[in-house]
């Protein structure tokens, strides 16, 4: 854990190594300064030299200027230093989030990454902060004014040690205490920022449903959850204060009653007491900023471990080495498939024994159930998710051949959950092409059926979309994810059930533009309305993860009863209902 954080200092390593050097030389100045003025009391001040006192007060002004110097260079390095720090981290993490397979996607809940890029990484980065400069600091203060103690007089020296023991194990106890408090409080944080984004997500339907109410008892439940562990972490560190009061008290009395009986013995001078009382307090001081330091380490291990499991975290899916990089054409091959996203030990598999052939230029209709396994499917074709068993074959070659990016970009996936991003409507459709023309541009939307309505709209395409498209109907959405599939300008072309919030007329639209303008890309289109798939060239019928039937649609009406009572139930107006339910969702 400690290696892989500390590769993300990078280049902040001048600040990091100057701060401790600067926080070291100022712990020297400040101890020097009451030994200075026990000097300067005991053999100036006592003895009416003025001289002496001068000389003394000079090389004390100088230590303080000197200190005063280093601890504000050491604190500007070490704020540069973590801030750094902090963003190398969030890089880090978000960079290998990009990179993730759907299958590492699937082992983090959402809220759960959020609060690794942001309330981990600002923990983090005041631990690091306190590391390079109070936690040197602080037992360099320490040790050095325990030096002092022992030089100056030996006897409290002990007694000091025997109270910093005492205190240490106290301390310790309560430290061991906290840290599994914290990691729970820390789970539970995650619980609670993926309840807000799918509150905020979803407030439409929170609101068509009249479940504010509910909402909020939820969250106010999830929130006094956290309280209740936040109050019994904070309430066991802030036992620390007492401890360390108790400490200083102790030392005090220690120092008064000690140093008073050498004084009047004669061993000791009252210059020499004087600055033991300010080494008993730079002691305690350092004690209390080490009592610090140990909460925030602690609380912040909890989240520098989940911040370097996603760092470390490597993608299931991988290009292989030396991976193909031209697809030959939009044919795909299912040979023996079986697939499943995790490992069953009782044998169930999502897809079981899928085979099937699809030559390039075809444009192929899937239908089933919902939970039959459609979207499994086709994820296999772009690799997103690898087979368990068998193969997928992409232009005659296993997809596990080819370069990951080679095999996406050959690939446009219209998922059933189309997201559209904060930016104009160009902006969106580059992500398609980020070199596409706006004569380009104008040509996908108008084969998505979507440059009508673009171009009623004040600003045309340039008109801003609100994050996730929320400023736009679902079946303008769907056509402008479809339109920025196109610009890549597949080999294959795969709709999840990407046209269920337009109309019928309207998808016919679109396919028959699909099938006239971009005849010699592979079309797969997964539909629950028959309507949609039944020009096809061919249609491949799934029941819970099992190909079924396969064939023309006046082939499947004859040989499939599962594909036949679709079809009769649509044309007595399911269709038209199902069209209407998928645009309410």
């Amino acid at each position: 854990m400690i290696s892989t954080l500390c590769k993300q200092i990078k280049q902040y390593k001048r600040e990091t190594i100057l701060t401790p050097i600067l926080v070291a030389i100022e712990v020297v100045l400040d101890i020097l300064i009451p030994f200075l003025m026990s000097k300067m009391v005991n053999e100036g001040v006592n003895t009416g030299d003025m001289a002496v006192v001068w000389n003394y007060g000079l090389l004390m002004l100088l230590c303080a200027v000197g200190a005063l110097i280093t601890g504000g260079l050491s604190g500007k390095y070490a704020a540069v230093a973590s801030a750094g720090f902090a963003k190398n981290l969030r890089d880090a993490e978000f960079r290998n989030i990009q990179n993730f397979s759907f299958s590492n996607i699937d082992e983090y809940s959402t809220g759960g990454l959020i609060t690794r890029l942001t309330t981990d990484v600002s923990n983090v980065q005041m631990a690091f902060q306190m590391i390079i400069r109070i936690a040197v600091r602080a037992p360099l203060n320490f040790f050095m004014a325990l030096f002092m103690v022992f030089y100056l007089s030996a006897e409290i020296g002990w007694y000091m040690l025997l109270v910093i023991v005492l205190l240490a194990i106290a301390v310790s106890i309560l430290i061991k205490r906290a840290g599994p408090v914290f990691n729970k409080m820390f789970k539970m944080y995650d619980n609670l920022n993926e309840e807000i984004q799918e509150n905020i997500t979803g407030i439409r339907p929170v609101k068509s449903f009249v479940r504010e109410d509910y909402e909020i008892q939820r969250f106010n439940k999830r929130s006094q959850n956290i309280y209740s562990v936040n109050r019994t972490a904070e309430l066991m560190m802030i036992l620390n204060q007492p401890f360390v009061q108790l400490a200083m008290y102790a030392c005090v009395l220690i120092v008064s009653f000690v140093g008073a009986h050498q004084i009047v013995n004669g061993t000791m001078m009252d210059g020499t007491l004087m600055s033991l009382f300010t080494y008993i307090m730079n002691l305690l001081m350092s004690l209390m900023m080490f009592s610090m330091i140990l909460v925030m380490v602690t609380m912040s291990t909890a989240s520098a471990k989940r911040i370097v499991e996603v760092i470390n975290q490597v993608s299931y899916l991988e290009s292989p080495r030396d991976g193909i990089k031209e697809v030959k054409d939009g044919s795909v091959e299912f040979d023996h498939v079986y697939f499943n996203y995790a490992e069953q030990v009782d044998g169930h598999y999502v897809l079981r024994d899928i085979n099937f052939n699809i030559p390039s230029g075809q444009t192929v209709g899937i239908l089933g159930a919902t939970g039959s396994s459609k979207s499994s499917l086709v994820s296999l074709i772009p690799r997103l998710y690898d087979v368990t068993k068998g193969s997928v074959k992409v232009g005659g070659r296993d997809v596990r051949e080819y370069d990951l990016k080679t095999l996406r970009d050959s690939v446009s996936m219209v998922l059933q959950k189309n997201v559209l991003f904060s930016g104009t409507i160009k902006e969106n459709m580059r992500w398609g092409d980020e070199n596409a023309t706006d004569e380009e541009i104008v040509e996908a939307c108008k084969l998505a059926q979507a440059d009508d309505f673009i171009s009623r709209m004040p600003h045309g395409y340039d008109t801003y979309i609100e994050q996730g498209g929320t400023n736009v109907s679902g079946g303008q959405r769907q056509r402008l994810t479809i339109a920025r599939a196109l610009l890549k300008k597949p080999k294959i072309l795969i709709l999840d059930d990407s046209t269920s919030a337009v109309d019928t007329k309207t998808d016919a639209l679109i396919r028959e533009a699909f099938r006239t303008k971009i005849p010699n890309t592979t079309k797969i289109i997964i539909s629950q309305r028959v309507s949609s798939i039944q020009d096809a060239d061919r249609i491949l019928v799934l029941d819970r993860g099992h190909l079924v039937d396969s064939g023309t649609h006046e082939e499947l009406l004859k040989s499939s009863e599962i594909y036949r009572t679709t079809w009769q139930a649509q044309q007595k107006g399911g269709a038209d209902d199902a069209g209407t339910d998928e645009t309410a969702k």
